[in-house]
């Protein structure tokens, strides 16, 4: 029974040795200083990050699935009134509405790449559906030179 015991008890030492730093390690995280908000975006400013897309079913298409692309970049500040869009630093993921066949399949090339876009128009994601923190309506692709 001694035997049972010490066994259980040098467990039970062994697992709070291996819990003990990840807990100091968590409440370390949690001492560090909120990120600041990131830098603004402005109509005519030019936005870079990764080409992601997405297939989701388009609500007014009977479910039809359609591609969504969305630019991954560095947090940004949008311009009055949609500020940060409830974020505390701004929006990172940014939803490209293709308004012609042509930015589809112009964008269809690009996925998995870096690439930057000039925005014309840019608001906070406000339907229930988008998988975006904001949403470029008007924009135009910048090729690298």
């Amino acid at each position: 029974m001694t035997k049972l015991f010490a066994t259980r008890l040098a467990l039970v030492a062994t697992m709070a040795m291996l819990v003990s730093p990840a807990i100091s390690a968590q409440q370390g995280d949690e001492a560090t200083p909120p990120s600041k908000p990131g830098k603004p975006i402005n109509t005519g400013d030019v936005l870079s990050g990764e080409l992601n897309a997405m297939k989701v079913r388009d609500v007014k298409k009977a479910g039809k699935r359609i591609a969504m692309y969305q630019i991954t970049s560095e947090p940004r500040r949008l311009p009055a009134p949609n500020g940060l869009c409830n974020l505390e630093t701004g929006p990172e993921t940014f939803q490209l509405v293709t308004s012609s066949d042509a930015q589809a399949t112009q964008l269809k090339s690009f996925v998995g790449k870096e690439i930057s876009v000039k925005v014309d128009e840019i608001a906070c994601a406000s339907d229930p559906g988008q998988m975006s923190e904001a949403v470029i309506t008007k924009w135009s692709l910048i090729k690298k030179q």
